[in-house]
C-alpha cells in the first residue's frame, strides 16, 4: 500500500472511530491508539499536500486564522415553532390538527426540545459541504469551518443508502460539564461568565477562530431531514434511517397516536431530562407524515403541524450567604444574591439578581435565609420566595448600601424610581465603560470589532475615558508588539466606518437616560439635527408624541452638562452624522398617515429597521407595545405568543408581510 492509499485508509478508520466515540458512545480503541493513528495521518498529509481535504479528520482541530462569515440563503426557510405551556394548549393543537386533516388518522412524533443553536447541514455525495445558522430564518451565517471541528457531526457519512444531496437540521449544544468547566476558567481569569450553555454555544460557534471552537467540545443532535429524495413519508422513520447513516439522533424520541400518550411522554421527560448531559427546555410535537405536514401547511409565523411544549421552571431551595452590588452604565445599582451553590436545571447556581431595594424589602430578606430559586425561561436565576420557618435566630435583615461600591460616592434615588443610582457618571469606572459598550453596540454605532473585554483593556491602558476617545485610537497603540497589526487595523477601520451611521442611531448611541431606539428616532425626525435637539426646551420636547416629561427632563439635563456637549462637539469634529440625511427629511407618501403600527417577528423582504423606515417615510408611526390605539400589527415569523394573545384580546388586526406590502402598495 502506498502512502496515498494509506491516507485514504486512515481517514476512513478515524471517521469510523469518531462516529463510534461521539455518536454511538461505543469506542473500540483507546485514546492513545486514536492519537497514534491521527499523528500518522498528519505526517502523511504533510508529505502529500496535493491530498488536502477539508473533511479530513485532521481538520477537526480548526485554525487560528480569522474568518468573516458570509450570509447564505436557506434552500428551505428555517421557521420557528409556536410555544405552549400547558396541557390544554397541547389539546387545542391536537384538535386543530385533527380538524385540519378532516378526521384522517395521524401519528405524532414526540421529541426533546434541545436548548442550543439551530444549524442546517448540507451533504452532497455523503460529504458535509455547508453548515448554516438559522439567522433570520431566511438566511444565516456560513459556519462550515467551525462546524467541521464538532466531532458529533460526521464529515463523511459512514453509512449507506443516503440521497445524493440532502439537508439535515439540528441543535449545536454545549454539554453541562463543559459549560461548568468553561465558566470556572473564566471566573478564575476574572472574565465575564456565560449566562447559560446556549449563549456559550452560540458565542463559540460565532468565533472567528475555528481552533477555539474545537477546544470548546461542542455537541450536536439532529432532528429534521429535508430533500427531494427522502427515504420515507415518515419523519420518525427518516430520522431512524439518518441514524444508520452516522448522525447523532436523540434517543428521547417516540411515535404516538393519542393525546394521553403525548401527556405521558411530557410527564416522563419533565423529570428524566435532568439526567441528560445537555440543556433541554421542552418537548417538540410533530405530525409524523410529511404528506400530512404539507397538507396542514404554515401560518405566517410557524408550521401548523408542529408545536413546542415548554417545561415549567424548576425550583430549588438554598441559603443566602451575602448580597453584593453591581453598577450599570446609567449608574443604577443592582443587588445580587450570593447563595450556597445548588444544582438547578442542569447548572450550579451561585448568584441571582435581586432587582432593587423594594424587591429585597418585599421578601424581608435576611442574610442566612433559605430562599427559593427558579430559572426564568430556564436561563436567569431569580429568587421567588423565602422559607421563613428556616430563618436563623441571629439572621440580620439585608440593608441596602448607601455608597457606590466602585467609587464610594453617596447614592441617590430619583423621584418615581425604584433603583438607587451613583451620580458620579464621569468618575465611576463601570458607568464609563458601560456607556462606551452601549455606544459600540450593534443597534447603536455597530463597531462590532470591539467588545466588553477590549473596552476594559483600553480603559485600563488609559486609551479611552469616554466615547469620543475611540476616534483618537491609532493602529500602533493597540497592535502590541506588532503581532496584532491586522486585528488592530480591523478595529480602527470599524471605528472609521461608524462615522456613516445615521443620525437617529447616533442619538441613541449617546446613551441619554430613558432614550431608547424608538424615542431616538422620534427625536431625530422632529429636530432634524443635533443643534436643534441640544437647544430644545421642555415644552417643545413634550410636544413630540411618545416623549414624556421624565424623558424630556433627562434630555435637557444631558445637554446642559458641559462635559456632554464637549463630547458631542468632538464627535461632530470627527465626522459623525449629526443631521438627518436629505432623503430622510422628505416623506415618500401619506399612505400610512395616522396609523400606529407594531412590528413583531422576522421578515423576508426587508429587515425590521427597514420596515420602521418605510412606515415613517409613508406617514405612519412605529410603536413598541400593543394597546387599544394600535392600528395593526405587522407580523413576521416568530411573533411572540404574548403579543399574539394581547392582539387577539383587543381585536387588533394582524397583517403578514405580504398583506402589508400589497394593501398599502409599498412594494
Amino acid at each position: 500500500m502506498d502512502e496515498k492509499e494509506r491516507i485514504i485508509q486512515l481517514r476512513n478508520e478515524l471517521h469510523e472511530h469518531n462516529y463510534r466515540y461521539y455518536v454511538l458512545n461505543q469506542p473500540t480503541i483507546g485514546d492513545q491508539d486514536f492519537d497514534f493513528l491521527m499523528h500518522e495521518l498528519q505526517d502523511l498529509e504533510a508529505r502529500h499536500p496535493e491530498m488536502a481535504d477539508a473533511n479530513s479528520p485532521t481538520q477537526r482541530v480548526g485554525s487560528d486564522l480569522n474568518a468573516e462569515f458570509s450570509q447564505v440563503e436557506h434552500k428551505y426557510p428555517m421557521l420557528s415553532l409556536a410555544n405552549t405551556y400547558n396541557e390544554q394548549d397541547v389539546a387545542d393543537w391536537y384538535e386543530s390538527v385533527k380538524k385540519g386533516l378532516a378526521g384522517e388518522d395521524f401519528e405524532v412524533c414526540c421529541e426533546m426540545k434541545y436548548d442550543g443553536l439551530s444549524i442546517s447541514l448540507t451533504y452532497v455525495d455523503g460529504r458535509l459541504t455547508q453548515a448554516v445558522t438559522r439567522g433570520d430564518g431566511v438566511r444565516g451565517d456560513d459556519v462550515t469551518a467551525n462546524v467541521r471541528t464538532i466531532r458529533a457531526i460526521p464529515l463523511v457519512l459512514p453509512g449507506k443508502g443516503y440521497p445524493r444531496e440532502f439537508e439535515i437540521r439540528g441543535e449545536i449544544l454545549m454539554p453541562w460539564a463543559v459549560f461548568e468547566r468553561l465558566n470556572k476558567e473564566r471566573e478564575e481569569a476574572e472574565e465575564p461568565l456565560f449566562a447559560n450553555p446556549r449563549n456559550a454555544a452560540s458565542g463559540t460557534l460565532k468565533s472567528q477562530k475555528s481552533s477555539l471552537v474545537a477546544s470548546r467540545q461542542l455537541d450536536a443532535y439532529l432532528y429534521y431531514l429535508l430533500g427531494e429524495e427522502l427515504p420515507t413519508d415518515g419523519h420518525y422513520e427518516n430520522l431512524e434511517t439518518a441514524r444508520s447513516w452516522g448522525f447523532k439522533i436523540s434517543e428521547g424520541m417516540k411515535k404516538v397516536k393519542t393525546l394521553q400518550e403525548i401527556y405521558d411522554f411530557i410527564n416522563y421527560w419533565d423529570t428524566e431530562r435532568k439526567r441528560l448531559p445537555v440543556a433541554t427546555d421542552g418537548i417538540v410535537l410533530k405530525v409524523n407524515s410529511l404528506r400530512q405536514q404539507r397538507a396542514l401547511g404554515f401560518t405566517a409565523k410557524s408550521p401548523r403541524w408542529a408545536i413546542a411544549y415548554k417545561f415549567k421552571a424548576e425550583r430549588v431551595c438554598t441559603r443566602l450567604n451575602e448580597v453584593t452590588y453591581q453598577v450599570g452604565r446609567t449608574g443604577a445599582i443592582t443587588p445580587v444574591a450570593n447563595m450556597e451553590p445548588v444544582q438547578l436545571a442542569g447548572t450550579t447556581v451561585r448568584r441571582a439578581t435581586l432587582n432593587n431595594e423594594d424587591f429585597i424589602k418585599s421578601f424581608d430578606l435576611h442574610i442566612g435565609d433559605y430562599v427559593y430559586v427558579e430559572k426564568g425561561g430556564e436561563i436567569i436565576p431569580k429568587i421567588v420566595g423565602v422559607d421563613i420557618d428556616q430563618r436563623p435566630i441571629i439572621a440580620q435583615p439585608v440593608e441596602f448600601i448607601k455608597r457606590c461600591p466602585e467609587c464610594g460616592t453617596p447614592l441617590v434615588r430619583y423621584e418615581g424610581e425604584a433603583a438607587w443610582y451613583c451620580p458620579n457618571d464621569t468618575g465611576c469606572a463601570p458607568q464609563i465603560k458601560g456607556r462606551i459598550e452601549h455606544f459600540i453596540a450593534r443597534r447603536a454605532m455597530n463597531i462590532d470589532s470591539l467588545g466588553p473585554e477590549t473596552i476594559d483593556d483600553y480603559y485600563r491602558q488609559g486609551l479611552i475615558h469616554n466615547i469620543a476617545d475611540l476616534y483618537d485610537i491609532e493602529v500602533q497603540q493597540i497592535s502590541g508588539d506588532g503581532s496584532r497589526t491586522k486585528s488592530a487595523q480591523k478595529i480602527v477601520n470599524a471605528i472609521e466606518a461608524s462615522k456613516q451611521v445615521p443620525f437617529e442611531r447616533v442619538v441613541f448611541a449617546l446613551g441619554i437616560r430613558f432614550v431608547g431606539e424608538t424615542s431616538a428616532r422620534l427625536l431625530a425626525r422632529h429636530f432634524k439635527n443635533i443643534d436643534a435637539l441640544m437647544s430644545a426646551g421642555l415644552e417643545e420636547l413634550q410636544e413630540i408624541e411618545g416623549i414624556g416629561e421624565v424623558m424630556a427632563k433627562s434630555i435637557i439635563t444631558y445637554f446642559h452638562d458641559e462635559r456632554n456637549r464637549e463630547i458631542v462637539e468632538r464627535l461632530r469634529g470627527y465626522g459623525l452624522q449629526m443631521r438627518l440625511r436629505e432623503e430622510q427629511t422628505t416623506q415618500a407618501s401619506t399612505k400610512l398617515e395616522g396609523l400606529s403600527i407594531v412590528i413583531s417577528g422576522v421578515f423576508t423582504h426587508h429587515s425590521r429597521d427597514e420596515y420602521k423606515e418605510i412606515i415613517e417615510q409613508n406617514g405612519g408611526k412605529n410603536v413598541g407595545s400593543i394597546s387599544g390605539k394600535t392600528s395593526f400589527i405587522l407580523a413576521g415569523e416568530n411573533m411572540g405568543p404574548s403579543k399574539l394573545q394581547k392582539a387577539e384580546k383587543l381585536g387588533i388586526e394582524i397583517l403578514t408581510e405580504e398583506e402589508f406590502l400589497d394593501k398599502y402598495e409599498l412594494r
